[in-house]
């Protein structure tokens, strides 16, 4: 079935022009009240968090009304990590759960992201039931069983225990020097807490929210205030979240950079020298670097990729019992612990290996060396559809062409943006930048 408002991570856009305006909200609230309902006598329960963005007043509302008109009573979260999402959709025996946020993206923007009684985000077939339901319209429930809403104000608590309980038993971080940037989102309170309950010094970058600063130069995409910060700080390392706190990136008491392969590979061996990597097998998507799948095989270890989204990432995971995944971009997913990317608990994590190694964290950041990857990302007005003319497709043919056992191109079109993603690996530094731009050229003409 064909979806065109849910994308790659639910659905996303700038808020109060289509798809996300109130009145959409309302619609998407009301299906998934009714597709989740099991029978029209017992009591159904969604519950919905947020990040920090203006807008999120409104699309909470919106949901709200949506949901209860249907007969869904509405549980408020307020602003909590998407994971935290998920763990609560399930623990507190919800039909379903759903995040406000468009993660990484300016606060013009916003989502909306649905989870499924067991905490994990819906399949595609779901979505796209969901996107039917939304768009014919669904009944609504008969007056007296319209759905009641109310505040739950320990969600964050519940969720700070929790990811706590994943840090070795009897360790803690004293004597660490730990910059958090929680880039003025979802965690801007959950990540400090959980660090000083821990026993690490904090400090804290990124978390007095305004609605409107969410991303701003800070988290995980803009890491170079947080880097510059660690080095004034003298911390011992840095760790920066996105807006919805499911993606993380990981500074050294140096102020470099390591992203989300990074992150894996180290974890990853780690995982299998414990014995305790399921089926010797990392998941990622095909946006990975080959340096991480070299890595991984000269340690006897498998990398399954998958199409791009943390969500096929745990498709993958639970279909074929794998136990950690991510994304390069930052989701880190570790499924003992979690139903989807947490950046606060992948941290922990990273915070673990330096405990227990007593290594700095340069010493663990830089597992191996990647190859060349140079990503560039051409937006395009919505309608318009560039890779399907010729010009582009024969300039893929050519750049292909000149790859050809030396590296390789990936197009795709971006599934929370009107962005055309060239991103071409090889060894060969001048023929990665040319082989990008020339089909960066070709669809940026057929842009107009």
């Amino acid at each position: 079935m064909s979806r065109t408002l849910f994308g790659t991570d639910g659905v996303r856009g700038k808020a109060n022009a289509w798809p996300m305006t109130a009145e959409l909200a309302l619609k998407l609230g009301a299906a998934a009240g009714r597709y989740f309902r099991r029978n029209d006598t017992a009591r159904h329960r969604v519950v919905i968090g947020k990040d920090t963005r203006l807008s999120g007043y409104m699309f909470e509302n919106a949901l709200t009304a949506g949901f209860t008109s249907t007969g869904m009573d509405v549980l408020l979260l307020g602003p909590v990590p998407t994971p935290a999402v998920g763990l609560l959709t399930h623990s507190m025996r919800a039909d379903v759960g759903v995040m406000i946020s468009a993660s990484h993206n300016p606060h013009h923007d916003n989502g909306i992201k649905f989870f499924g009684p067991d905490g994990f985000k819906l399949s595609d077939e779901a979505e796209a039931e969901i996107e039917r339901l939304t768009l014919e319209g669904v009944e609504p429930a008969q007056s007296q069983n319209i759905g009641r809403a109310k505040h739950i104000y320990d969600g964050r608590f519940r969720y700070n225990e929790r990811v706590k309980m994943t840090f070795p038993t009897g360790k803690r971080l004293d004597g660490l020097k730990v910059l958090i940037d929680c880039a003025n989102g979802a965690a801007y309170r959950t990540a400090p807490e959980v660090l000083w309950e821990l026993g690490a010094e904090v400090i804290p970058v990124g978390v007095s929210p305004n609605g409107t600063n969410i991303n701003e130069k800070c988290g995980s995409t803009h890491t170079d205030t947080a880097a510059a910060a660690v080095v004034a700080h003298g911390a011992d390392v840095g760790i920066c979240l996105d807006g919805d706190a499911d993606r993380v990136m990981i500074i050294d008491e140096n102020g470099v950079v390591a992203d989300g392969d990074q992150i894996m590979a180290l974890f990853a061996d780690r995982w299998a020298q414990e014995g305790r990597l399921n089926n010797g097998t990392l998941v990622a998507t095909v946006m990975s670097n080959l340096g991480l799948e070299r890595f991984l095989d000269a340690r006897g270890l498998h990398l399954d990729r998958t199409g791009v989204g943390d969500r096929y990432v745990v498709e993958s995971m639970r279909k074929n019992g794998f136990n950690l995944g991510g994304e390069q971009s930052g989701h880190i997913v570790m499924t003992d612990f979690a139903t989807t990317g947490d950046g606060l608990l992948a941290g922990l994590q990273f915070l673990a290996a330096m405990v227990e190694t007593g290594q700095p964290a340069s010493s663990l950041i830089r597992q191996f060396d990647p190859v060349p990857q140079l990503l560039k990302n051409v937006r395009y007005e919505i309608g318009q559809t560039p890779l399907a003319e010729p010009s582009v497709q024969n300039a893929i043919t050519s750049a292909e062409a000149e790859l050809v056992g030396k590296g390789r191109l990936l197009i795709r079109k971006s599934g929370t943006e009107p962005l055309i993603r060239v991103m071409a690996e090889c060894e060969d530094a001048a023929m990665l930048e040319q082989v990008v731009d020339s089909v960066v050229e070709a669809v940026t003409k057929a842009c107009g």
